[in-house]
């Protein structure tokens, strides 16, 4: 996990967000368990009450366990789970500025996609 924070949102959720991306990019998968909150807590120098309530929103979430007296666990169907709430989340809340933001600078969408192909069949010849 990273160590850089950012002032404009709670360590918590930067750090359930961490945890998030580290199951989406498969580093963290169903059985695996999470680093353990004092582990967190003293590698970071974090309160481990903020580490709890990250862990905390991850397990209403349904996406990790606790299994009491052994640790937090991510569960089968986690990664399925937060992907089709990242790609909700993306298309309400960042999407619009992105095209927006194409709008303003005069791109097109379609010859950003092109380019971006020919792009990535020069990388692989």
């Amino acid at each position: 996990m990273a160590a850089i924070w950012n002032d404009n949102t709670p360590i918590y959720r930067q750090l359930k967000e961490q945890v998030v991306a580290m199951i989406l990019d498969r580093r963290l998968q169903a059985g695996d368990a999470l680093p353990s909150v004092r582990q967190i807590a003293a590698e970071f120098q974090l309160n481990p009450i903020t580490v709890s309530r990250a862990y905390q929103e991850l397990v209403d979430e349904k996406v990790v366990e606790v299994k009491r007296g052994i640790g937090m666990f991510v569960i089968e169907g986690a990664r399925e789970k937060l992907l089709a709430s990242e790609r909700q989340r993306f298309l309400i809340e960042e999407w619009p500025a992105t095209l927006l933001r194409l709008e303003l600078l005069g791109l097109d969408l379609s010859e950003l996609v092109q380019q971006q192909n020919k792009q990535n069949n020069q990388e692989t010849s």
